[in-house]
């Protein structure tokens, strides 16, 4: 009944997109400078990820605290003329609309990996939609992730209105909050939802992803945001998290930053080289707590 109402409002929300996609929006304005910084982290990504492979490791194998449902196939948005469909979540036990979350894979894509995770943040309590920046592709190696990465930033807006969707999806089904949480490539376009969304997401976790000190863009962001980084990571260079930190401590936002003294780029992928399980699962505590605060029905929009 949950899977049938939830395609039903899925329905609902790409018949809108569809019939407004051609109403004479006008192109975004090219930001060179952000392109060429997205084309650089994607090298930094394959950098980073070389040795990896997506072969699960026994940390993929926590259950949800609590037992939930899932459809992997759910859709919530249209590229082109095709169909989006992601990996939706939520307690099995859910009789009213939950606070939710939009899910960002990292550079492999909506991967069993990623889908493990929405799962295991359903059995959180929330609602949760994994998205899918890659058009229903995922990457067996480090090339066709990194191709799959530069598509992405060589035409962000069609991620953007892929997260619009989501966002829309979501609050079509009457979640009285949305959050967002990616890691690597995924973490990075958390912080893009916050920019998409900057007074009407609940929360932001940043996992080591793609930061930025620009004050001009982190200004009229007032969504709270939990940042969780590596110190050694090579990728994401410790120097610009701090200095990420120090522009949301001058502008005064609701934030909490933290990096993990000799943790590595993807920490908290149990299938990387990098895992790091002591970070990993301080920031799975860090991150929990983080979302109860922001989502839970008892948040108050100042918490």
């Amino acid at each position: 009944m949950l899977m049938d109402t939830l395609r039903k409002a899925g329905s609902a929300v790409v018949a809108v997109v569809l019939l407004s996609a051609g109403c004479g929006r006008e192109a975004e304005p090219v930001d060179q400078a952000g392109a060429e910084a997205a084309r650089e982290n994607v090298e930094a990504m394959a950098r980073e990820h070389a040795e990896d492979t997506t072969e699960p490791s026994p940390a993929t194998e926590v259950a949800p605290a609590r037992a939930v449902v899932s459809d992997p196939r759910l859709p919530y948005a249209e590229s082109g003329d095709q169909l989006v469909y992601g990996h939706f979540s939520a307690p099995s036990d859910v009789f009213e609309p939950l606070p939710a979350l939009i899910v960002i894979h990292e550079w492999w894509g909506l991967n069993d990996n990623v889908r493990a995770m929405a799962d295991r943040l359903a059995g959180e309590g929330y609602m949760v939609l994994a998205v899918d920046l890659y058009d229903g592709k995922t990457a067996q190696s480090r090339e066709d992730a990194r191709q799959l990465m530069l598509r992405v930033a060589e035409d962000p807006e069609a991620a953007n209105a892929n997260i619009r969707a989501a966002y829309e999806f979501l609050e079509s089904t009457g979640a009285p909050r949305i959050g967002s949480l990616g890691w690597c490539f995924g973490g990075g376009w958390s912080l893009a939802t916050a920019q998409l969304f900057p007074d009407d997401l609940d929360a932001a976790v940043i996992y080591y992803g793609r930061v930025t000190d620009d004050e001009d863009i982190l200004r009229p962001v007032n969504v709270p945001i939990l940042g969780l980084f590596g110190e050694a990571d090579g990728g994401i260079p410790v120097e610009g998290v701090r200095a990420f930190r120090d522009a949301l401590e001058r502008l005064r936002k609701d934030y909490e930053v933290y990096i993990y003294a000799g943790a590595d780029h993807a920490f908290a992928n149990p299938t990387g080289r990098n895992y790091n399980a002591g970070a990993a699962t301080d920031a799975w505590a860090k991150t929990v707590d983080f979302l109860s605060r922001h989502l839970s029905p008892g948040a108050s929009d100042d918490s």
